[in-house]
């Protein structure tokens, strides 16, 4: 009998029973070779395929174009809010930013010794119930690029459309929405994510960027944060983190095996209907973002009444219904519905809400 229970964690995420079952029974002999892939050489010919393998899996899930560059780096994408100034500025003084939650104001300060932030749209004074429209934007023509954060993770904020920058580059932050569905990566010059939501584990971040904004990367910058560099060396100008390369790859065989993002973004958006519904038609739980700007990869909600939240946390773990506390800095509850995030979990955990109404609010 499985131990497996449902995982709403924000991140490190769930990732696909499949997945890790494949991974096990690799672990120790990876290809008939008598030793794991975390004991190969990254130079092995055999290990070079692979990471090969594993781009044009990830182009033909995204549709990524062959003028755009696929760097597998480290450093989280917290890492990348300083290295996109580094590898992006060149000759300009600052960058535009949108401000749409924690991990916007986070890029934000990032930027501090490098350049000028521009914060040419916010949410804050809307109390990020909703993200700024589009005629709300104060773009600057001569900006290096914009910045914004479609989803937040925190906050449970999402966009409901891409920016319109006018031909300046436009920066996204996917780290909790890339592969949730199909995307238009052309309306792109940067996409970066950190792995450990829906690409795989902690420990790899994707970098996505088109080719003519390589090359104007800061003197000081160290080179294995260099994008051109780690283009030139198809990213491998220092170790990789193997392991976790290699896992990624097996969970673009199952998205692959699951349809693909067109198929992900339908079940996606019925888990987040399911959820949504559920707190709607609640007199216990609540969301206050705006319907148009709800996340569909982190539902937050509060209880109407603070003194039950710690109950309602104890209880869902006692039934298996795993990292539900929001973020320690907005309180709350969060579920994490990321791909791996089965509809049975949802239906699993509105159940559970709706019993723990029914016995602690009348």
């Amino acid at each position: 009998m499985s131990s497996r229970q449902y995982n709403f964690c924000a991140g490190p995420a769930a990732l696909p029973t499949a997945v890790l079952k494949r991974a096990q029974e690799e672990m120790l002999d990876w290809q008939g070779r008598g030793l794991s892939v975390m004991e190969i050489s990254h130079r092995h010919a055999a290990y070079l395929d692979m990471t090969q393998d594993v781009e044009a899996k990830l182009r033909r899930l995204m549709g990524i174009p062959r003028h755009y560059k696929v760097l597998f780096m480290q450093g989280g994408a917290t890492a990348q809010f300083a290295l996109l100034p580094l590898n992006l500025l060149g000759a300009k003084a600052g960058a535009d930013y949108l401000d749409s939650g924690i991990w916007s104001t986070k890029a934000i300060a990032a930027m501090a010794p490098y350049g000028k932030a521009s914060v040419v749209a916010s949410s804050q004074v809307s109390g990020y119930r909703r993200v700024p429209s589009q005629a709300e934007l104060l773009l600057n023509s001569e900006a290096a690029y914009v910045h914004y954060c479609p989803n937040e993770t925190i906050g449970g904020l999402a966009f409901d459309y891409v920016p319109d920058t006018g031909g300046v580059p436009l920066v996204a932050d996917m780290s909790s929405t890339i592969l949730s569905e199909p995307i238009d990566v052309t309306q792109f010059g940067v996409i970066y994510a950190g792995a450990q939501k829906n690409i795989g584990p902690a420990g790899l971040t994707l970098v996505i960027i088109r080719e003519d904004l390589l090359g104007n990367a800061h003197q000081l910058t160290p080179k294995p944060f260099n994008y051109a560099l780690q283009a030139a060396n198809d990213s491998m100008l220092n170790t990789p983190p193997t392991f976790g390369w290699y896992l990624v790859g097996l969970v673009f065989d199952w998205l692959l095996e699951q349809g693909g993002l067109q198929a992900m973004a339908l079940q996606n958006s019925a888990k987040a209907e399911i959820l949504y519904r559920a707190i709607d038609q609640s007199k216990l739980y609540s969301n206050n973002i705006v319907a148009a700007n709800r996340s569909k990869m982190n539902v937050t909600f509060s209880l109407q009444n603070e003194a039950l939240d710690a109950e309602f946390l104890q209880q869902a773990q006692a039934n298996g219904l795993l990292n539900l506390k929001g973020h320690r800095s907005v309180g709350g509850m969060r579920a994490s519905i990321y791909n791996a995030v089965s509809e049975a979990a949802v239906h699993a955990l509105v159940a559970f809400m709706i019993d723990f109404e029914t016995r602690h609010w009348a």
